[in-house]
């Protein structure tokens, strides 16, 4: 089993800071007045340049987000797609915004446009009010159900001869994709609650978590193992985790320590604030790594090399790696042996944190025989 990396596209800005793009005071519905010092714009020449680098130095797939503020997914892949000749896109979507046919015939449509270089990120979602944004009012529970149906039409569309399905939330009669997708997109799936193990196990090709320790890591794989088994499946698995690595430890702490350096107390209780009130038990998770949300320096460290400072101040992924690059490498061979096979990756500013993580990290993990074709 080798290592599968990928990178991130920060379509809801950029930038030298752990600072969010919008204000977290009132729920992130305005904009900060001001806006916030050393922010890049989302434009498709700065995203172009991401996914150029990315493709340059061999990651395999590249994450686009999904939400109130960030680009359309589906719309900024495929024309990044035009920038790049392998990079593949890890498009992330919302079930419960559009007919699960349309999906599949976008995803078809998709992977004839760009030669088959998509995968699917599927994003049930775990903050009531954004999903009321988008029209949805299911409470949590139901959303999982609801993917999970929305996943059994998607698949069985794929098909390529007329599919009728009848559950609690859709009702399909003779849904069609004419011309499936070649290859079928691999599924991205994550949800750490008891409502979405099930759904991954059932229906997920990779089992994504957000950047826990070790030994947290191990329990959900077990768990989806053996979910999964009941169902006569396997499931493969990946991590979402940010990466400061430099030449030298002290390099990469010491610029950790300047992201900390934006913040105060104001901006992380502001945050905080918010983020509590989330019904996603993987972000709940997430929370409770940095201990409420203190700027105790010393008590980021969470595990060999794991800092939880970007949790502070920003929702999803709030853990990075941090270290040399021997360190960090180091770390990813530790989730590695632990069955996570796809490391879904970012930093900030993304666009260089790429080239130190694919000049610093890579290598190692090409000698150490871990990559796809031995060196780089």
């Amino acid at each position: 089993m080798t290592v599968h990396l990928h990178w991130f596209l920060p379509t809801g800005g950029d930038g030298r800071t752990l600072v969010d793009r919008h204000a977290y005071a009132d729920g992130g519905i305005t904009r900060g007045a001001g806006g916030t010092g050393g922010v890049r714009a989302p434009d498709i020449d700065y995203l172009a340049q991401i996914a150029k680098a990315a493709e340059r130095l061999g990651f395999e797939a590249v994450l686009t987000p999904t939400g109130t503020w960030c680009e359309d997914a589906w719309l900024t892949t495929v024309a990044l797609a035009q920038h790049t000749e392998r990079l593949k896109f890890l498009v992330a979507f919302r079930p419960g915004v559009l007919s699960p046919v349309l999906a599949a015939q976008m995803a078809a449509t998709y992977q004839r446009i760009t030669r088959g270089r998509l995968l699917l990120n599927v994003v049930t979602g775990g903050d009531a009010a954004e999903q009321r944004r988008f029209g949805d009012h299911l409470d949590h529970d139901r959303r999982y159900a609801r993917t999970a149906e929305f996943l059994s039409v998607v698949r069985g569309v794929w098909s390529g001869r007329p599919y009728d399905f009848r559950g609690a939330y859709y009702d399909v009669a003779g849904g069609l994709t004419a011309l499936p997708p070649d290859p079928l997109p691999e599924v991205f799936f994550g949800g750490s609650s008891a409502a979405a193990g099930p759904v991954a196990a059932e229906h997920a090709d990779v089992y994504l978590t957000w950047g826990e320790p070790p030994w947290q890591v191990k329990e959900k794989i077990d768990w989806i193992r053996r979910l999964a088994a009941e169902r006569g499946r396997t499931v493969r698995f990946g991590v979402r985790l940010h990466t400061l690595s430099r030449d030298t430890a002290r390099e990469a702490w010491a610029t950790a320590e300047r992201l900390l350096d934006d913040l105060d107390a104001g901006t992380v209780a502001a945050a905080q604030e918010v983020l509590a009130r989330t019904e996603s038990v993987g972000q709940r998770r997430m929370l409770a790594l940095h201990r409420g949300g203190t700027l105790d320096r010393d008590r980021l460290e969470i595990a060999p090399n794991l800092w939880a400072g970007v949790g502070l101040v920003r929702g999803g992924a709030g853990t990075a790696l941090v270290g040399s690059h021997a360190d960090v490498a180091d770390r990813i061979e530790e989730y590695h042996d632990l069955g996570v096979e796809h490391f879904v990756l970012s930093g900030y500013p993304h666009l260089e944190e790429a080239y130190w993580f694919g000049e610093g990290v890579a290598p190692l993990l090409a000698g150490r025989g871990l990559l796809a074709g031995g060196t780089r």
